[in-house]
């Protein structure tokens, strides 16, 4: 008699990899709707073990925002969300075994905390957003910051404190930009900063480091090779935010294309040198190097996958991309335009890839992607907000300033939370805050 055998069919596993904006929120939408169900299995991988949305880290670096009560747990996110998060950095992928490497994680002792590890997929989305591009100057790596992670907005931090302490306590005078802090690219991560750190070395100095004169003393100069700031941005835009940084006293070098950087400041092409003993990176952006030409795909210069409309790679229907590491094209934009490097973008591909992920398991045709800008807003923390709204809302293009535009700019993160742990969770977090904000620093001081 013959013996039966029953096989069983595994369901589709999904895997992202990135938990930035666009990833994390796609994780969450997919666990709660295929992985909840059983539909798929639903995997999230990231090189961190906490989130936070990218466009708050400059208000980590100056110290208006605490970073341990506003980063998310991926673990505790996936726990209650139905998907499974798994800590690492992916560094290979073998698309006919349909496989990704996954690099060991180390404890602080240097030891292995989680070794190499191979991950399967049915289908793989790669989410892992971008990181700062120093074009090959020389001394960016050893003397800047870049505001890509929470570490590195930590760490600046933290030297701005310590400059501050130590300029508070010696007894010679300060030496030329010893307090200064130059900021390479006027892009809206660099006025945003100048912005913040304007508000913030105030702050310090109301805390007993009375012996600085924040006027006086500090001196912050923002450096751009093009001929205005925010150069991606509508040109009045561009002239609000800099007439308010007028008024903050912040130094503008426009026109002005660095070259080279050390210990004592910054140099430009034209043979100027601007001591700052603090400096920040915000002049470009690229996809991570490994990414290039990562199992053959198609990538562009700065490392991006292409992909075609419905966001998969143009060499592989299995494999997808979306924000800032996707080369997706912007028809509306222009010839050869590609999809800005925004966190709008971003949300709007996750939604798609939502509706994309079930029409897959389903068989059925893959929606497209369409670029939708609903305009830009520029936060220069408690001074002003200024942008401009766009699309139906406004029935063509509204410029908009003050607090109805700083209400629209705190809107933002919060449809990002809204998508993360929905409204309730959102509304009590919202009171909470109001109310500790009333009895704690309005800077972070250590």
């Amino acid at each position: 008699m013959a013996r039966k055998t029953t096989s069983t069919v595994l369901p589709h596993h999904i895997v992202i990899v990135g938990g930035g904006a666009g990833g994390l929120e796609l994780a969450t939408r997919l666990g709660d709707t295929l992985g909840r169900s059983g539909q798929a299995v639903i995997s999230l991988v990231d090189k961190n073990p906490t989130h936070l949305w990218k466009p708050l880290l400059h208000e980590v670096a100056a110290g208006s925002m605490d970073l341990d009560e506003h980063e998310l747990e991926y673990m505790a996110q996936a726990r209650w969300h139905h998907f499974r998060f798994r800590l690492g950095a992916m560094e290979g992928l073998n698309r006919s075994m349909r496989e990704i490497y996954i690099s060991p994680t180390y404890d602080e002792d240097g030891k292995v905390l989680i070794p190499r590890r191979v991950m399967r997929y049915d289908t793989l989305i790669i989410a892992v957003g971008s990181v700062s591009n120093d074009f090959g100057v020389p001394g960016v790596a050893e003397h800047c910051i870049a505001l890509d992670t929470q570490e590195e907005a930590a760490m600046f931090h933290r030297r701005l404190i310590n400059a501050c302490i130590r300029a508070q306590v010696q007894q010679t005078p300060l030496t030329p930009g010893q307090l200064n802090v130059a900021i390479i690219g006027a892009g809206a991560t660099g006025v945003e900063l100048a912005a913040e750190l304007h508000n913030t070395t105030r702050e310090l100095a109301a805390y007993g480091l009375d012996r600085i004169d924040p006027d006086r003393d500090i001196k912050l100069t923002i450096i751009e090779a093009a001929t205005r700031v925010l150069p991606a941005l509508p040109e009045y835009i561009s002239q609000a935010v800099l007439r308010q940084l007028a008024k903050l006293n912040v130094a503008v070098e426009l026109g002005e294309r660095v070259v080279k950087v050390d210990a004592t400041g910054v140099y430009t092409h034209s043979g100027k040198h601007i001591p700052a003993e603090l400096m920040v990176w915000a002049a470009g952006i690229k996809a991570p190097d490994f990414l290039k030409d990562i199992g053959g795909l198609e990538t562009n210069g700065a490392n991006q996958l292409v992909v075609r409309q419905t966001l998969q790679t143009t060499r592989d229907d299995d494999i997808f991309a979306l924000g800032d590491c996707a080369a997706c094209p912007y028809p509306e934009g222009g010839e050869n335009a590609l999809v800005p490097p925004r966190a709008q973008a971003a949300h709007q591909q996750a939604s798609l890839l939502v509706k994309s992920m079930k029409c897959r398991l389903q068989g059925k045709p893959l929606p497209q992607y369409r670029y939708r800008d609903f305009g830009s807003l520029v936060n220069l923390g408690k001074y002003t907000t200024v942008g401009n709204l766009m699309g139906g809302l406004t029935g063509g293009e509204l410029f908009i300033q003050g607090a109805i535009a700083g209400l629209m700019y705190r809107l933002l993160y919060k449809m990002h939370l809204y998508a993360l742990h929905g409204f309730s969770k959102v509304l009590l977090d919202t009171i909470a805050r109001m109310i500790t904000r009333r009895t704690e620093p309005h800077v972070k001081l250590h």
